[in-house]
């Protein structure tokens, strides 16, 4: 069984970790700031269930969320419209 924390505050999301949301994981992309109310976006990992990207507010990341520590840092690639950037490290 796989270790998850559930994230206890929005402030500790990374770009690196990597989130169990609904039984698929997601990496975080980036949060859209607004006054009332802050959205933030999950990318689904390949070869996951989900293939869409999932928007989420405060409330929905703190009761949903849960971060994986043992994939800390395992996105092997990022594909983008252009190119395709490794992650060395």
């Amino acid at each position: 069984m796989i270790d998850k924390e559930l994230v206890g505050c929005v402030t500790l999301l990374s770009k690196s970790k990597t989130y169990s949301i609904d039984g698929a994981l997601y990496r975080y992309l980036y949060s859209n700031d607004s006054i009332n109310h802050t959205q933030y976006y999950f990318r689904p990992l390949p070869r996951q269930s989900k293939s869409a990207d999932l928007k989420l507010n405060r409330d929905k990341v703190l009761r949903r969320c849960y971060e994986v520590p043992s994939l800390y840092k395992q996105h092997t690639a990022e594909i983008t419209n252009n190119s395709i950037q490794l992650s060395l490290f």
